[in-house]
């Protein structure tokens, strides 16, 4: 499917299938490895985190609960990778918020346990990636999708979210941010030693042209990225406030409306195997980058298995 601009019509869907099977295999680490080399970063690792962090769909898909979802090739596996870490917990799981970081996490049949329960006394480095779900992504993106089917042409979503009152999403920022504060405090507080690295969002549209592969409404493309810049804002002035370490994974070129061979981001109807309107494995390598680059290590080598 090509990304040309503007010209798209029919109406909206979510698809919430991988597109195929893509078998990767962990490669040996390509960066400092041993624990001195890295500041010590690399005894105990711990990844917090939400979908945008477990990776749904990039295959292979592995941990407990299954549910979850989490990705061999997320970000967290190829920063542990990376850094030759000792020892290596994921907790992330999607679809989840910050209250989730104390509490456990109801999946179906199952649940995940609160994920700050992974860290301990003698963790030394902490990623967490979270808020989106707090501010409310799937209902945005639902909403909004719906929503373009009444005025393609138009800025519907925008409409519904604003009025004389304010912008009720951007009302919601300042509390995604203390509750990403408190989380911050509560990592601190279990592993006072560790390094604490908090990883943005990355960039799902363009800040104004529409695309097959984003229908949103046309007017409504440059509002949508107006809440995503603010967001991650509050993110990096949270880590800032907390003294921890921000990784901006900002970048143009690289959203939904990418060509599929530069995407960071699949979108509604993916190309490569992702969930709709998430990393895909392409963008789960830039964010490893990101973060092993913010904690000043050597990127994953590219062209690996995992690259």
């Amino acid at each position: 499917m090509s990304a040309a601009p503007a010209t798209r019509r029919g109406a909206p869907a979510l698809v919430l299938a991988a597109t195929g099977a893509l078998v990767l295999t962990a490669a040996p680490a390509t960066a400092a490895t041993a624990d001195s080399a890295n500041g010590g970063l690399a005894a105990e690792y711990v990844a917090l985190g939400d979908s945008f962090t477990a990776g749904p769909f990039i295959p292979p898909t592995y941990g407990d609960p299954a549910l979850c979802l989490r990705s061999r090739a997320n970000y967290p596996n190829r920063v542990a990778e990376a850094l030759g870490a000792a020892e290596f917990t994921d907790a992330s799981c999607i679809g989840a918020e910050t209250r989730h970081m104390s509490e456990p996490q109801n999946l179906a049949l199952t649940e995940n346990p609160p994920q700050l329960d992974a860290l301990t006394p003698d963790t030394t480095l902490v990623t967490l990636g979270i808020g989106g779900n707090d501010l409310g992504y799937a209902e945005i993106a639902l909403k909004c999708l719906a929503l373009a089917a009444t005025d393609l042409d138009g800025d519907p979503c925008r409409d519904h979210y604003t009025g004389p009152g304010g912008d009720r999403l951007r009302e919601r920022l300042p509390e995604v941010g203390e509750r990403i504060g408190g989380v911050l405090d509560a990592a601190r507080e279990r592993s006072p030693e560790a390094t604490i690295a908090v990883v943005g969002y990355l960039e799902l549209l363009p800040p104004e042209e529409p695309c097959l592969n984003a229908p949103f409404a046309d007017d409504d493309i440059e509002y949508l990225y107006g809440v995503w810049s603010e967001l991650n804002a509050v993110v990096a002035k949270e880590a800032a406030d907390a003294g921890a370490v921000f990784v901006d994974t900002s970048g143009p070129g690289h959203d939904m409306c990418a060509p599929p061979g530069q995407r960071w981001v699949e979108g509604v109807f993916p190309n490569r195997p992702a969930a709709p309107a998430h990393p895909n494995a392409a963008g789960m390598a830039e964010v490893a980058d990101r973060v092993l680059g913010a904690l000043g290590a050597e990127p994953v080598q590219q062209g690996s298995p995992l690259a």
